[in-house]
């Protein structure tokens, strides 16, 4: 069989005005095995190449798959939806395979296109292998473990218990040039050291479709591959896409010394959590290269970090951003507004504390209740969703009912946050002097998006 995987287009994505346009590692990871197992695969990464429908119909017709199968987010769900479309169109033959978070949450809604043929659902290379070679010897679908087709849905497969069987993604079939972080000129690559988080946040979805436990690799496995991106794909940058690359020190404490040990030459980045750093690990990370550290702060009112679960205090997160400054490494505050419970007085307070705690960067979002999560389940009993297009659950636009803001208020008190930040003039000779053009391209594509 031919397998074809595709990343949508998505011209207005969510991620741009951060200046982060990602790799898709999940399709590339499947591909990785499908290719280990001596299947035919092509990707289109039609979101990074910036792709128009056109285009992307005559590339399917190039390639005429036998399975066409597509990534989908939240915010991403129509446009995957249309992508099927096309592709049934344009090869009609072929097996039309939706997966991703979304369809993993959402399969029945999938299924009622008469377009979509099968949702994998959870985790997808072992599914989709096992997928392919049953369509390929005629076998019966209902064999297959963690998919939803018209004749049912099959038990859920266990999660991969070993991460290093996996072979690393396919990046050589990925437009590898394409992908930046912070607009950075970059050769930018991203990976993960594990998966599965234990710590249970109510809005995260992460833990519904990895587990709740931590899977992780070896240190030496883990710079194995950042080896590879150094030498193979010519990698200038490394970003962590882990929930939580920081959850166990001792675990990033080994993967410092090991990239010290090869004397890598290489700049990294990774998500972290505000109650794991330290002074001594923060130091480590910033001498084997670690430039920048996502944070996710969330709000300033403690009630409202002790409603969705985030087991952190304003006192931690202070003292995260101060180290973080000491050791040189900059720091992306994520600030959530507009959760329920938020009164407009505690989003200004949340707006002002922001500023307070001093980050390189910070990424207001709304209040967004994505499927699978303890936060979207509350949100539709408590019937506060005020907007079903899911095109909307970018995290820029307003959806839940607050306590004593309309969702017009709402997005204005998130385009009041941003230009507050980033327009102070102390804040901008600070940054321009670190980050040079870099900063202002991305702080003119902040405002331009809100």
């Amino acid at each position: 069989m031919k397998v074809l995987f595709i990343n949508p287009p998505y011209f207005n994505s969510k991620y741009k005005f951060i200046g982060l346009v990602a790799p898709p590692l999940g399709i590339a990871y499947m591909a990785a095995v499908l290719e280990e197992n001596n299947i035919d695969v092509e990707i289109i990464d039609a979101a990074a190449l910036e792709m128009r429908w056109e285009t992307l119909e005559t590339e399917i017709k190039r390639i005429s798959p036998d399975l066409v199968a597509i990534t989908a987010l939240t915010p991403t769900i129509a446009k995957a939806l249309q992508t099927a479309e096309l592709a049934k169109k344009t090869c009609p033959h072929a097996t039309v395979v939706l997966g991703g978070y979304h369809p993993t949450f959402n399969y029945q809604e999938m299924l009622a296109k008469d377009y979509v043929d099968i949702v994998v659902m959870g985790e997808g290379e072992i599914t989709l292998l096992d997928l392919v070679e049953t369509l390929d010897e005629g076998g019966d679908l209902k064999n297959v473990q963690g998919i939803a087709y018209e004749g049912g849905v099959t038990p859920p497969r266990p999660l991969i218990s070993d991460l290093e069987e996996l072979p690393f993604p396919a990046r050589h079939l990925l437009p590898m040039e394409h992908y930046k972080i912070l607009n950075m000129k970059l050769h930018t690559a991203t990976m993960i050291s594990g998966r599965g988080c234990p710590m249970q946040c109510s809005f995260c979805a992460s833990a519904a479709l990895h587990g709740n436990r931590l899977r992780m690799r070896s240190p030496g496995n883990v710079v194995d591959e950042m080896e590879h991106l150094v030498n193979d794909h010519n990698a200038g940058m490394i970003a962590f896409m882990d929930d939580t690359f920081t959850l166990k020190p001792s675990q990033v404490e080994a993967i410092c010394e090991e990239i010290k040990k090869r004397d890598m030459d290489v700049y990294w980045g990774c998500t972290a959590r505000v109650d794991t750093l330290s002074g001594p690990l923060l130091h480590k990370m910033s001498d084997s290269g670690c430039i920048t550290m996502f944070l996710g702060v969330e709000s300033a009112d403690q009630q409202q970090l002790d409603r969705v679960n985030k087991q952190i205090t304003i006192d931690k997160i202070r003292s995260a951003f101060k180290l973080a400054r000491e050791n040189d490494i900059r720091t992306i505050a994520s600030v959530v507004l507009g959760m329920p419970g938020d009164t407009r007085s505690s989003i200004e307070r949340t707006i002002k504390f922001a500023r307070e705690i001093n980050p390189s960067y910070a990424v207001f979002s709304l209040a967004t209740p994505y499927p699978g999560t303890k936060f979207y389940q509350e949100a539709v009993q408590n019937n506060i969703i005020r907007v079903k297009d899911w095109s909307k659950y970018t995290l820029l636009s307003p959806v839940l009912d607050t306590v004593d803001c309309s969702l017009d208020e709402l997005k204005k008190l998130q385009k009041k946050a941003f230009r507050q930040f980033y327009l102070r003039p102390v804040y901008l000779m600070k940054q321009v002097r670190m980050d040079g053009p870099i900063l202002l391209k991305t702080v003119a594509t902040m405002i331009k998006e809100v």
